[in-house]
This record gives structure tokens, sequence and C-alpha cells, in this order.
């Protein structure tokens, strides 16, 4: 998230990518049905694999290689954790999606913030002002009227939500630029999704 006191521009910007990214992950949904009869291993084998390529371009262009090729065991350790979190909620999202759950992958995606507020307070120490509780009260509340309402046991929207949230704290503490992170995580699923496809 942007800096509150961050120039008026900085923050525009911001918002905009922010709205072009939620709004291509809203899109989604609409997606990824049109890739049957491709199911959600194989669609997440490629979404890996050529977000792999795409992060690898970027880090060529900006030179940022040796960051990944001087990284500590801690840090390939971190990065695992990491790319182990957003394979299972990649996979649990298109999943969902594939499978008529769009309805529990959102509810997931409106929890997500709930959970980072969670992670953030104990984790992190931050402190909230009592106008955030309450938002996070209201947040709270609506959730779980949205959880009873459906009428059996949330988990996908739990696991979606709990998957990112954990991610977004590991992300936290990686010491890389994103996309040196993102290139990082890529290559840790590489090899067992290429076998994957070639398998299939």
């Amino acid at each position: 998230p942007e800096r509150r006191d961050a120039p008026a521009p900085v923050r525009s910007r911001g918002l905009t990518y922010g709205l072009i990214a939620y709004g291509l992950w809203g899109l989604f949904p609409l997606y990824f049905p049109l890739l049957e009869p491709a199911g959600a291993a194989e669609i997440l084998a490629h979404r890996m694999v050529w977000s792999l390529v795409v992060s690898s371009i970027i880090l060529t262009v900006v030179r940022g290689w040796r960051a990944i090729v001087t990284m500590r065991a801690r840090t390939w350790g971190l990065v695992v954790a990491a790319a182990a979190l957003i394979a299972v909620n990649w996979g649990i999202y298109i999943w969902a999606v594939n499978n008529g759950r769009v309805v529990d992958a959102a509810l997931g995606y409106f929890i997500n913030p709930l959970v980072s507020v969670v992670l953030g307070v104990v984790i992190f120490r931050e402190r909230l002002r009592p106008a955030q509780w309450t938002a996070v009260g209201l947040g709270g509340t609506a959730v779980v009227v949205l959880a009873v309402a459906g009428g059996s046991f949330p988990w996908v929207a739990l696991t979606l939500a709990a998957s990112f949230g954990v991610y977004g704290l590991v992300k936290k503490v990686i010491p890389l630029a994103p996309t040196a992170s993102l290139t990082a995580e890529g290559l840790v699923q590489v090899v067992p999704e290429v076998i994957y496809l070639a398998v299939i």
C-alpha cells in the first residue's frame, strides 16, 4: 500500500495500478472456463511456467539476477514457503472458478484483508485506530453472515484467505525486490510443473 504521506500523483498511480490488477483478477472467472478441457492442475502449471518466463525477462531487463544468484539458504527457505503458499492459493482459486464456486472464491478474497490485519497486529505489533477496529469488526461480521448464509463450512474461502494472507506475510520478510522474489518462486515451481506438463 502507498504511504499516506506520499505525493498525490504517486498515490493516484498506486490506486490506478491496484484497480487494474483487481479488475484483471476479477475477469479470471470468465477466462478460465474458456480453457476447457484443461483442468485446474494444467492451468496452474501453465500459469506458473509462463509467469516465470515473463518475470525472467523483466529481471533480465532490469539486471536483477545477481540478487537471486547470491541468495542465502534462509532466503531460499522463505522463497520455497512463498512458492508453496501461492501454488495452493492459485490452485484452489482456479479449481473453485472451474467448479462453480466463484462466490466462495470471492468470499476468500473478501476475508483476506482481515487476515492481513490480524497478522499485522499479532506479528508486527501494528496498532489500529478505533475507526479501523470498527471497520475490521464490520468486515468480520459480514464474513460470518455470508458464511452462515452459505449453509456449509466455507473451506474454499478460508483456504484462499489464509494462504494469501500468510503469503503476504512471508513476502514482507523476504529480502528481495518483488520481481526477483517472484522469479525465485518461479524457479522453485518450474521443475515439477514442466515435468507435469510433459507427462500430460
